[in-house]
Parts: structure tokens; C-alpha cells; sequence
């Protein structure tokens, strides 16, 4: 029920949409109603059984004042123009209820139509936003292709198996509600094998709907391990060819798939069960009908056409107890994907909460809406300076770790373990050690990606903790060992995430960062696309392009994290000397497997199991001939 509040929630913003659907669907019923008492003046004049009303009543305010008004009229039509004319009448009359029944029915679809693809389209959207907000251990945990799964196909049952039936939901019960009010009117014994019919129809459905929903969420499990799958062959397509791995791959994918149709099949059994048992039913029903009321009009209690105008009555309660089952089956198999959607809406946000405090009034403080000051009318060099020195001027603290521990889930074992120490602003201070000493986690505990198990880290004086998010995280620049980039043109990529920024200052941050050469000779310069991930881009471009975008966003404090370790020599030296210009007069953490890229910073740390071991510039590690020195000699070999 939950989940479906949740859904009902969504629809609260289509109220005027839903409200004249529901008015045009409790029109169908009523016209759908209306047409049935219709047939019992038919049945009587084609059977010659008409008896005459001579008299019309004074109001009209029941069902007996309804059907003696209308019993009034065809007298009066018969004794006026004729039997063949009156009921020529008749049909009329019926043709007019049911075409106002169509009119009004496609009108409740034309007005819904909109509003179940916005609740579609407002649920992706929340899904989509939400996951951008969760914390990066979630996505540790969880895999890529079962996320996707859910953004897609889940979303998309969602959609075919709710709301598509939505209309059926608002409109059979009042047909079923005015259908049965005629026949009770009629004959409230035959009226009584339809109410035990809608019982029994009742239990065994919601009995079925129930295995149809647990059913449900095993097939959108399975879907979801099926796109996880293949969106990680994707992703390692050279490693399986150069390994040979294909059939191996394809065997795996083969039995996960099966495993999914054999699921599918049975929920599909199961679904499609619900139509033909309520049509059995009913006719079972009918039948009983057939006999029971057939001796009602033998012994002259009922009218044949009175009789026949009931089974039509209740023929009007099986097609919409029909859809109303089939309906609850769908609304049950799509509230299995909808509760593994709101399985990751429940998650919570970016496990850091943000920060309260007004925080420091720096250059950058919007966050995404970053607005860069490189100045244009200079040349390159002159230019990155001047800004350096106006929008970067050092302020008081820098960075500094205070009894730092931390640990990725309590109970596991301590990823950094007391650390304390300082980068002043405007210094460099590397990281290095051997892998899984803690380095990057270093770097992700500065913009908050994660926050201290123990201890703080101050950034000019402050709580980390003390500043918004979007503040805090505007004033870094990260460039990783893996530049992340969009399939996107060259522009979009490096204006990513910033407004306001003119064409000759992402010039000008390509020139710094030693990337406009390249793009220069692109196709369609900055308006090229890059590809996925940038596959068209060699590993030095694309590492370029990360620069440029870090150069743009001009931030106070630089985190280069590897950011030349997997590049080869003529790429790494352009890409260095562009990571050098970015460095100038700024405070910087740098993390670096090829010891020679640290040589100038003002402070080396080593760490081992998350712990310092040696600190120091690097002539002074190289004297000590600790763990550095070795380190060195060991990629001097």
C-alpha cells in the first residue's frame, strides 16, 4: 500500500487532468447503465408482450418511474406512428447510448494519456536525481546494470501495468455498481448467483494476484542481472576477445537468460489465467441463469424481454469484472517493480549531511553554477597568472588533518589510522606509498565523498563539515588517473557543470591545459564528439580535456590523483606541464606512482596501511634512505 500512496502522490500533480477523467469514465458508466433498460422495451415490442402505460409519472425518482416513463413513451409511439416506427425509436435511443458510452470512453483515455506518461516521467526523473545524490560506497555495493534496470524496464512496468489499467480502476466499478442496481431492481434472486459469482471471482484472483506480485520482482531481478551482465562485456570487450573469452561469455549470458524466460513464462501463465477463468465463470453463471430464470418466464412471473434485458445486465458485469480482474493482476505485477524502484528511493542521500554554516564567501560559490574568471584579452601564459593572482589569492589555514582515522563499514578494518598533517595554501604536498595505503581515500575525504570515522579536517580554519556542499566542493579541482569524460563534444565536456562561461575563456583553459593543438585539428574543433567515455581521444587528450575543465573552473585547491601514471612518455610530459601552469601559486594534493612527477613539492608523505611513515621534501627522504629512497631506487631500476 506503500507503494502505491507513493504513486497516488505523483498523481497529485495531474489533479485537473484526473479529475475530468474520472468525470468522463463515470459518464461511460452511466451511459453504459442507461443503454440496458433501453433493450427491455426492445425485446417486448420485437416479442409483442408490450404493455400499455397510459399514464406518465409525476417526477422521476426512482428506476419504477424511470421504467414506467419510458413504457409510457413507446405507447404512445405505437398507438401514434406505428410498432415497426417505435421501434425503430428504440434502436435509436440505443445507438445514442452507446455512442455517448465511446465518446465519453475515449475522452477519459485522451485526458489520462498525459497524465500517466508525466507520473512516468516524474518518477525517472526523481529515480535519476536521487541516484546522482547517493553516497559513492552504494554503488560499491550495488551493481551498475541492476540500477539500470531499474531506471528502465522497472520504471516501464510501472507504467504497462498500472497506470495503463488506471482507467479501468476508475471506471468498471461504477458500470459493475449501476449494472447490478438494475438487475437487484429486476430480480433480486437471480441478482444473488452474480454476487456469489463476484465473491468466489474475488478470492481466487486476489489468491493468484498475490503470487503474480512476489513473481513479479523475481522477473525484474532476473532483467536486471541480464543488463548487469551485458552492460560489463561491454565495458571489458577487449579483455574478453584478447582472452579468448567469448563462448565462455556467451554460455553464461545463454543460462542467465533462459533462467529469465523460464521466470517470465510462468509469471505470464499466471497473468494470463485471470481473463478466460472470470470468462468461464461467468458463462458457468449464465448458465445457472438460463435455467433458473427461463422457469420465471414459464410461469409468467417475469417478462421475456425483461429476462433477456438481465442477462445483457449482467453480460454488462462480466466484461468489467473481467477487466477489474485483469487489471488487479497488472497493478499486482507491477507493484513488484515498482517496490524495487522505491528500494532505491528509500536509500538514503549522500550519507554526509551538508553543512549549516554560511561558510567562507569565496569566488566559486555555486557549486554547479560555477561561473569562471579567466581573463580573455591576454595572451595564454600572462592571462593563467593574472588570474591566479586575482581569484586564487592564498587564504589563511589552508588544509589541515587532525586525527584522522577512517573505515569504509564499522567493524572493517581502518583504512587511515591517525593521521595529522597540514598543506598550507598556496603549497604542494604529494602522497605516495604502495597501493591500498590510503591515498585516494585521502582524496575523497576532502570534498566529502566520504566523511571521518575520527578526528576532523579543517580547511582555513573550518570544519569541512561546517560548509555546504556545493561551496565546499566548488573550491576543489580533481583530475583522477581515469578522465572521466561524456559522450559529448569537446566543448560541452570542458564547460561541464559551469553557466556563464564565454567561448574565448574555454579557449583559452585548452590552451593552458596544452589541448587546443589537438582540438584544433578535430573535425569540428570544439564541436566534436568524443565518443563514449571518449574512445575517439588518445589516454593524453582525454587527460588534457579533464585539465581544461579544472583550468576553467579555476579552483582554490587542486587533487591530482595519478593523474599521469597511465600515460605514456610524450603524452605525460605534455600533460605535466600543463598539471605545472594549474599548480602555480595554488594549494595542491598530489598523488603519484611515478616518483619523478613530486620531485618539486614542497612536502613528500609516505603512507603505509593508512598510516605515515616518512615526511619530508625530497631531498630530505632521499638522505634519510627510508621507505622513499627504496621507492625510488626501485623505479630507478
Amino acid at each position: 500500500m506503500q507503494s502505491f500512496r507513493r504513486l497516488l502522490g505523483y498523481m497529485g500533480n495531474y489533479r485537473g487532468l484526473v479529475a475530468v477523467a474520472i468525470v468522463c469514465n463515470i459518464l461511460t458508466a452511466i451511459f453504459t447503465v442507461v443503454s440496458i433498460p433501453i433493450f427491455q422495451p426492445f425485446f417486448n415490442l420485437l416479442f409483442e408482450q408490450t404493455e400499455p402505460v397510459l399514464t406518465a409519472p409525476d417526477a422521476i425518482a426512482s428506476l419504477e418511474d424511470l421504467e414506467q416513463y419510458g413504457g409510457y413513451k413507446v405507447t404512445q409511439w405505437i398507438q401514434e406512428q406505428g410498432r415497426e416506427t417505435a421501434l425503430t425509436y428504440v434502436c435509436g435511443f440505443i445507438l445514442l447510448s452507446f455512442l455517448l458510452k465511446n465518446l465519453f470512453r475515449y475522452l477519459a483515455l485522451f485526458f489520462m494519456a498525459p497524465v500517466r506518461n508525466g507520473i512516468i516521467r516524474d518518477l525517472r526523473n526523481e529515480l535519476y536525481t536521487h541516484l546522482l545524490g547517493l553516497r559513492l560506497g552504494y554503488f560499491t555495493e550495488e551493481r551498475k546494470g541492476n540500477l539500470l534496470s531499474r531506471i528502465t524496464s522497472d520504471v516501464q512496468e510501472v507504467e504497462s501495468s498500472i497506470l495503463n489499467v488506471l482507467e479501468a480502476i476508475f471506471r468498471e466499478p461504477f458500470i459493475i455498481i449501476g449494472s447490478l442496481t438494475f438487475m437487484i431492481f429486476v430480480s433480486p434472486s437471480l441478482t444473488l448467483f452474480v454476487f456469489g459469482l463476484m465473491v468466489f471471482t474475488g478470492v481466487v484472483i486476489g489468491g493468484l494476484g498475490k503470487r503474480l506480485k512476489r513473481s513479479s520482482g523475481v522477473v525484474q531481478d532476473k532483467l536486471g542481472d541480464i543488463v548487469s551482465r551485458t552492460e560489463e562485456s561491454l565495458g571489458g570487450l577487449r579483455i574478453i576477445k584478447s582472452f579468448g573469452a567469448e563462448r565462455y561469455q556467451s554460455g553464461r549470458f545463454a543460462e542467465l537468460n533462459d533462467t529469465y524466460r523460464y521466470s517470465l513464462t510462468r509469471l505470464l501463465w499466471r497473468r494470463d489465467l485471470s481473463s478466460p477463468l472470470t470468462e468461464f465463470l461467468g458463462i458457468a453463471t449464465v448458465a445457472v441463469l438460463l435455467l433458473y430464470g427461463s422457469r420465471q418466464v414459464f410461469a409468467g412471473t417475469m417478462e421475456a424481454g425483461t429476462f433477456i434485458a438481465f442477462i445483457f445486465a449482467f453480460y454488462m458485469v462480466i466484461d468489467p469484472a473481467k477487466n477489474f480482474s485483469k487489471a488487479w493482476y497488472n497493478v499486482q505485477k507491477g507493484l513488484g517493480a515498482l517496490e524495487r524502484v522505491e528500494a532505491v528511493l528509500d536509500v538514503t542521500g549522500e550519507g554526509v549531511k551538508d553543512g549549516r554554516g554560511e561558510g567562507v564567501k569565496g569566488n566559486h560559490g555555486g557549486g554547479a553554477q560555477v561561473k569562471s574568471h579567466l581573463p580573455t584579452g591576454e595572451s595564454a601564459e600572462t592571462s593563467f597568472n593574472d588570474s591566479v593572482n586575482t581569484s586564487s589569492t592564498p587564504s589563511d589555514g589552508g588544509l589541515k588533518f587532525e586525527d584522522v582515522s577512517f573505515r569504509y563499514q564499522p567493524g572493517e578494518r581502518a583504512v587511515l589510522q591517525d593521521l595529522n598533517f597540514a598543506i598550507p595554501t598556496g603549497k604542494v604536498v604529494a602522497l605516495v606509498g604502495a597501493s591500498g595505503g590510503g591515498k585516494s581515500t585521502i582524496a575523497d575525504l576532502l570534498p566529502r565523498f566520504y566523511d571521518p570515522t575520527e578526528g576532523r579536517i579543517l580547511l582555513d580554519g573550518r570544519d569541512l563539515r561546517d560548509y555546504p556542499l556545493q561551496e565546499l566542493r566548488s573550491r576543489f579541482g580533481i583530475v583522477s588517473q581515469e578522465a572521466i569524460l561524456f559522450n559529448d563534444t569537446i566543448y560541452n565536456n570542458i564547460v561541464f557543470g559551469m553557466e556563464g562561461v564565454t567561448e574565448k575563456e574555454v579557449e583559452h583553459a585548452a590552451r593552458v591545459a596544452n589541448a587546443y593543438d589537438f582540438i584544433a585539428a578535430s573535425p569540428d574543433r570544439f564541436n566534436t564528439n568524443i565518443g563514449d567515455r571518449g574512445t575517439k581521444l588518445s589516454g593524453g587528450q582525454r587527460q588534457r580535456l579533464t585539465i581544461a575543465r579544472a583550468v576553467l573552473r579555476n579552483p582554490d585547491i587542486l587533487i591530482l590523483d595519478e593523474a599521469t601514471s597511465a600515460l605514456d612518455s610524450e603524452s605525460e610530459r605534455l600533460v605535466q606541464e600543463a598539471l605545472q601552469r594549474l599548480m602555480q601559486n595554488r594549494t595542491a594534493l598530489v598523488i603519484a606512482h611515478r616518483l619523478s612527477t613530486i620531485q618539486n613539492a614542497d612536502e613528500i608523505i609516505v603512507l603505509d596501511a593508512g598510516r605515515i611513515i616518512e615526511r619530508g621534501t625530497h631531498g630530505e627522504l632521499l638522505e634519510r634512505g627510508g621507505a622513499y629512497r627504496k621507492l625510488v631506487e626501485l623505479q630507478e631500476v
